[in-house]
């Protein structure tokens, strides 16, 4: 990697010149790319014994999983076991350093059997992830 660059880690199906303006117009060390989540069940909200809230099938803004960090944060990394998300990621945002694209499109994880199914029956109908950015 050329000193002093910015890298990027991401998909080829992702809108990343997008993700990329967002971040440098930011100014932070990273930009996340945020999803919409489809919430698939009811939140709840308990304390101690009792239920204080509840929600059905909420939505709202998680990590999509792609990223673009300035190159300085390559020297916060302290050893082959940092995992960002648990690590560098909440430590970057308590600090005001991240900075999150709104990604408007779809999206959709493959963590599951449920989700590979999803995804493949997508495909077959026309894989809406195949827009051109």
């Amino acid at each position: 990697m050329e000193a002093g660059k910015r890298f990027y880690i991401y998909k080829p199906s992702h809108p990343i010149l997008q993700v990329i303006r967002a971040h440098k117009r930011a100014g932070k060390t990273g930009t996340v790319t945020a999803v919409r989540q489809l919430g698939r069940f009811g939140a709840l909200g308990v304390r101690g014994g009792a239920m204080t809230r509840f929600e059905e099938k909420p939505t709202g803004w998680i990590n999509g999983g792609y990223f673009v960090f300035k190159p300085d944060l390559l020297d916060a990394i302290r050893g082959d076991s940092v995992v960002l998300e648990r690590g560098l990621i909440p430590e970057l945002a308590a600090a005001g350093q991240l900075g999150a694209y709104r990604h408007p499109g779809f999206w959709q994880p493959m963590d599951t059997l449920r989700d590979k199914n999803l995804l493949e029956d997508l495909w077959k109908k026309g894989a809406p992830w195949k827009a051109r950015w």
